[in-house]
């Protein structure tokens, strides 16, 4: 099975969650939760999960759980069927 990985700036506390654009090799993401215990990093898996058409199960975090530079990585995808769904 196919998987990558990629850096994910996230903005939390935003008005609705979406998805902004790239930043250098990190891509934007502002997120509807607070930042308190976990939340926001839950609701940004789930968010690009149903985004990217995925089982939520198939995006996890590798590094960053607190912090707002995060690692994720996507299970079933490559990197170029990533970029290609976000349609950015």
């Amino acid at each position: 099975m196919s998987s990558c990985t990629l850096a994910i700036k996230a903005i939390p506390n935003a008005p609705r969650s979406e998805v902004i654009g790239w930043l250098g090799d990190a891509l934007k993401v502002k997120v509807h939760a607070p930042p308190v215990e976990g939340r926001a990093t839950a609701a940004l898996c789930e968010f690009l999960a149903d985004e990217l058409g995925l089982p939520r199960r198939a995006v996890t975090v590798l590094r960053g759980d607190l912090s707002r530079q995060k690692v994720l990585r996507f299970d079933g995808l490559t990197l170029a069927d990533l970029k290609s769904r976000l349609k950015l």
